[in-house]
């Protein structure tokens, strides 16, 4: 990377700095869900995440707190080729409900007893009414045409990632024990797609959906541009900040961050749909390690999902057939990881019950 050297040092520092999971953790906390109450392996998955929280946070019984859901907007300079089916201007629209607490993530944040932080990482135009709450962040008025030439600079990549990771310091400062990432930003899809068919050295027709809601000649005509930005820009697959400076988005590149800081911070985060995703693999091939704090929370319905959940070796606790991001799948999931918490913690032992263990 020739980004800014403290940036570029400050991301090399981070990935070498993640943490390997709690080995002892996870070995206590399987030694506690066998002693529960109930038959072996009864539970499910909720033993498996249980058991993942235990080694993420290196506590044999780990108790979440304060949930947050990073919502991060930017714009992108390919909707100028025709790739969404809404106007660039209702990415700032969209912010300013997110803000008035009117998005879908919002009423399934309050519902989940999270709060949403929702961040300007790129946004073309000004936010409208009240933005006091709104995380300054913007490291550039939208990405560049993709189709043309990269994305961004390396050095706007590397600020809008460590403003990533600023965001997860604050919010760690104040409790923060399980994050979840979601995103606005019209025409995402398009870098995210172009960002999967790099990495994973795919065709992105395999890997194309509707997005905002584009019929079949739209899709099509997706397609050719993403095809066009692989071309121009010839993105190093063995480069993941390459993939995202030259195809990626300043919301993208901003969760690659949250994603990070979470890994170092050993808080568990919950990746989105499929611009989440897109995000999580960046994060996962930067630094390996930083794919062990991450669940699934859900399977989006756009077609490229089940590939980079493979690629990640991610099963997703929900499937509702949901694709509007936002971190709607994200903080939906929450209740099964919390749930799965609360039985390790709080569900009584053979022992503690006075109950015979036919097992033992």
């Amino acid at each position: 990377m020739s980004c800014a050297t403290t940036d570029a040092d400050r991301l090399r520092v981070t990935c070498e700095s993640i943490p390997p999971l709690c080995a002892e953790a996870a070995a206590a906390a399987t030694a506690r869900q066998d002693a529960l109450t109930k038959p072996p392996g009864s539970l499910g998955r909720l033993e498996e995440v249980s058991i993942r929280l235990a080694a993420i946070t290196g506590q044999e019984r780990p108790r979440l707190g304060r949930k947050v859901v990073f919502t991060l907007a930017g714009d992108h300079g390919v909707v100028a080729e025709g790739v969404s089916a809404f106007p660039q201007a209702v990415s700032a629209q969209m912010v300013a409900n997110f803000l008035r607490g009117g998005a879908a993530v919002c009423v399934l944040a309050r519902h989940a007893g999270a709060e949403v932080v929702v961040a300007d990482l790129g946004l073309a135009g000004e936010v409208p009414g009240d933005t006091a709450a709104l995380r300054d962040c913007r490291v550039a008025n939208g990405t560049a045409n993709m189709a043309q030439g990269p994305a961004m600079t390396q050095a706007q990549m590397c600020r809008a990632v460590c403003a990533g990771l600023d965001l997860v310091t604050e919010e760690v400062a104040k409790g923060l024990t399980l994050a979840a990432t979601g995103e606005m930003g019209i025409g995402n899809t398009t870098p995210a797609t172009a960002v999967v068919a790099a990495l994973a050295g795919v065709d992105p027709v395999t890997v194309t959906g509707p997005g905002t809601g584009l019929d079949q000649a739209g899709i099509a005509h997706k397609v050719d541009i993403i095809r066009q930005a692989l071309a121009v820009n010839q993105p190093d697959r063995q480069d993941p900040w390459d993939v995202l400076t030259k195809v990626g988005g300043l919301e993208i590149a901003g969760l690659v961050g949250v994603i990070l800081g979470c890994a170092l911070d050993r808080v568990p985060v919950v990746v989105d749909g499929f611009i989440s995703t897109a995000a999580a693999l960046i994060a996962a091939c930067a630094c390996p390690l930083a794919r062990e704090y991450m669940f699934a929370g859900h399977r989006s319905a756009e077609p490229g999902h089940d590939l980079m959940l493979k690629l990640l070796g991610l099963s997703p606790l929900l499937d509702l057939r949901m694709r509007l991001g936002e971190g709607t799948g994200a903080v939906l999931a929450f209740a099964v990881i919390d749930s799965a918490a609360r039985i390790l913690d709080e569900m009584a032992t053979f022992a503690e019950a006075g109950v015979t263990d036919e097992a033992s």
